[in-house]
């Protein structure tokens, strides 16, 4: 099975491009087929022959790309005449605008009065026929009543009661409504997609000859690009020769510069603020975190919201349902109660208002107000450096009533420091021989461990200069959370929490009371034994972030309780708790016990989401309703299991996304209530025989072109 992507041209509407998706899903060999209307793309999966799918698409009125062309990227009256003089549609209803000027002034020519209806009858085939074939071809070819078959039949009814020019203006304002909507859906494609610009496409690749411009696509691992100031680095990267500050704003939305030196990690995309430096590329052009970002982004559209599911089902039976209603409209009062089908002089008549109300049921602005919305809140988060990874989330985060937060990485800086060695058979001092043999010990078991803890210790021991003394562990197993066990020189060693010793070996008292020591001063302890004999404990210890307490307090103002879920002992839980003010804490952990807790605690306060670091906390986040990872610029785990991605390793970024949320939310009810609210108001005025064909049908533009522009306010978002 295959997956084929065809860009398509002529989706001006979100119901008539679904029938697309259905027609295609009945095509033998196709097994799924979806279409995203903002990035204007069909995705067929199955066997299906791709010349096959192109014929259908363009049976069904549609234009199948090989590639999208450039799209507009500012509002502009400039942009907007552009997309008028290139539409199709409108293309071919200047003919037909012509034929109906020639017949209205045939009455003056004394010219038999057939070759005005023969004029008018072209006029309105020149301009329709797109509208028509379509409508009538999902309803024969797919059994699917679209709007474009809503507007042939208020065609065809303004023709049958000698309204012709009228039906004209109505086929002149939904090309109009068509092309508005086709510059709005554009420029939110062309927004969205703008992360894919962040990287250069050349790089100066450092070859055997020199200097050489490539394009980005021919760079390979460990290959050497040079990059000056003020250029982007065109791939993630390693630098190996000199030193600069590095201006992360493009992918991460930080504003202070972050200093770089040999060794340190670049990403794609952002900009080198000095000097020269030499990168050692780690990342081919489709894997950089620039890639990774525009890939997220854009398939997180994917990933519908919950609105935006029911407004799909809604659709589904609305567009019969007002077909149904609009004919009960013409027969009941007719045939019931004798009153009049036909226009008069008296007013219109019951056929002429079934007509408005056809025109006013048009679904177009109700399917569109919610995805406009979503997607342009997607592409404000994703310049502010945060990452949804669908519509479902950016939805849904701001109906969470707790959020629950690991410590190590989340609530802490996840950069801990080893603050005490202390050997069972310590000589005095914590630099004693013993002292150091434990620490080279607890080395060889962390040498390959990715935890801040872990790498605390293999830290420690190279600063004393013992990391090398045993070569690293072999085999090695980890403990169900609480430590990992290994051979170490052909011996068994492990390393551990004390709650994992107590159940495994006999601690000697002394050296439990003095663990619970450093436990209680806020220290993170680390028992060592070699076969059975317990060698001592190793004390570490985490600094809180600067900005946990505000981040926390704005989320409780926000009417959010707040936990802390973690493996570490309880008096450092309790401890740094308190200094970030959180409601609770749950400390000494494993992996399982926090997947329970969480199932607990969404049972007790409803929806819950998870923040961590990616580090070791995987599992929980993927438990949670929302699971909300830190530090993804730099942290590929955490782009590929979190539900939402924070780009910077800073937990300010949180207020930001709950505050976009809500207004998005926000947007989407205003949208819904506007579209719903309107179509209401001008049917009772249809009803009552005030309104013309085309103030129905400009009724219906105007509110998709406000829904539209309202929705896409989501993209100026600025939280207060």
């Amino acid at each position: 099975m295959k997956s084929i992507v065809i860009p398509l041209q002529g989706l001006d509407c979100v119901d008539c491009a679904r029938v697309i998706e259905t027609s295609l899903k009945r095509m033998p060999g196709v097994r799924d087929a979806r279409l995203d209307f903002t990035r204007a793309e069909l995705t067929v999966e199955g066997d299906a022959d791709p010349e096959l799918l192109r014929e259908r698409i363009r049976q069904l009125g549609f234009t199948p790309l090989e590639a999208h062309a450039p799209a507009s990227r500012s509002l502009t009256f400039a942009g907007f005449w552009k997309t008028l003089s290139t539409d199709r549609s409108l293309r071919v209803t200047l003919p037909g605008l012509f034929l109906l000027l020639g017949s209205l002034f045939l009455p003056r020519l004394d010219v038999n009065g057939a070759w005005r209806i023969v004029l008018q009858l072209a006029a309105l085939l020149a301009a329709g026929f797109p509208i028509f074939r379509s409508g009538l071809r999902s309803l024969f070819l797919d059994r699917k009543l679209t709007i474009n078959f809503l507007l042939t039949l208020a065609v065809i009814g303004a023709v049958v009661i000698n309204e012709t020019p009228e039906a004209f203006v109505i086929l002149i304002l939904f090309h109009l409504s068509e092309a508005m909507e086709t510059y709005t859906n554009d420029h939110a494609r062309a927004v969205l997609t703008e992360f894919a610009d962040l990287a250069p496409k050349t790089a100066v690749r450092v070859g055997e000859s020199g200097e050489e411009i490539v394009p980005i696509e021919s760079l390979a691992l460990e290959d050497v690009v040079i990059v000056r100031a003020g250029e982007r680095f065109p791939m993630d990267g390693v630098i190996v020769e000199g030193n600069s500050e590095i201006n992360q704003a493009p992918i991460t939305g930080e504003s202070r510069l972050i200093p770089k030196q040999a060794g340190d990690p670049v990403i794609s995309g952002t900009i080198n603020g000095q000097g020269v430096l030499k990168v050692r590329v780690t990342a081919v052009a489709q894997d950089t975190t620039v890639q990774r970002i525009v890939n997220l982004v854009l398939d997180a559209r994917a990933v519908k919201a919950r609105q935006e599911k029911f407004i799909d089902r809604f659709a589904a039976v609305y567009t019969p349902l007002v077909v149904a209603a609009a004919v009960l409209t013409a027969l009941v009062p007719t045939l019931l109660f004798g009153q009049p089908l036909w226009n008069s002089a008296g007013g219109y008549g019951w056929l002429h208002r079934a007509l408005s109300l056809l025109m006013i049921g048009c679904p177009c602005a109700l399917i569109v107000s919610t995805p406009v919305t979503i997607i342009s809140g997607l592409t404000r988060a994703a310049r502010a450096g945060v990452i949804f990874k669908g519509g479902v989330y950016l939805e849904s985060l701001s109906r969470s009533k707790l959020a629950a937060f690991d410590k190590t990485g989340t609530l802490t800086l996840g950069k801990p420091v080893i603050l005490t060695v202390k050997a069972v058979d310590c000589k005095g001092g914590e630099q004693c021989e013993p002292c150091n043999d434990l620490l080279a010990l607890a080395s060889s078991l962390e040498y390959y461990s990715t935890h801040p803890l872990g790498q605390a210790v293999v830290n420690a021991a190279q600063e004393r200069n013992v990391h090398t003394r045993y070569r690293p562990a072999e085999h090695l197993e980890l403990l169900n959370g609480r430590g990992q066990q290994g051979y170490v020189n052909g011996k068994m060693a492990t390393v551990g929490s004390l709650p994992l010793f107590d159940a495994e070996h006999q601690v000697p008292a002394e050296l439990r009371q003095e663990t619970l020591a450093a436990e209680s001063q806020g220290q993170t302890t680390m028992l060592v034994c070699d076969g059975e004999r317990v060698r001592g404990f190793l004390g570490a210890q985490d600094g809180v972030r600067p900005e946990a307490q505000a981040v926390v307090a704005a989320l409780k103002q926000r009417g959010m309780r707040t936990v802390m879920l973690t493996g570490d002992n309880v008096e450092t839980a309790e401890q740094v708790a308190g200094l970030v003010g959180l409601d609770e804490s749950h400390a000494g952990l494993l992996p399982e016990e926090k997947y329970k807790l969480l199932g607990e605690l969404k049972q007790k306060y409803g929806q819950v989401l998870m923040v961590g670091d990616g580090s070791n906390d995987s599992p929980a986040l993927a438990s949670a309703d929302i699971g909300i990872g830190m530090g993804g610029a730099g942290n590929a785990q955490v782009l590929e299991t979190a539900d939402v991605v924070l780009m910077q390793d800073d937990l300010s970024q949180l207020p930001f996304a709950f505050d976009l949320s809500r207004y998005v939310n926000r947007l989407i009810r205003q949208n819904i209530s506007i579209s719903l609210g309107v179509k209401v108001m001008v049917a009772v005025l249809a009803l009552f025989g005030l309104t013309p064909l085309w103030v129905a049908v400009l009724a219906d533009i105007g509110i998709t072109l406000i829904v539209t522009l309202n929705g896409m306010r989501a993209i100026g978002f600025q939280p207060a």
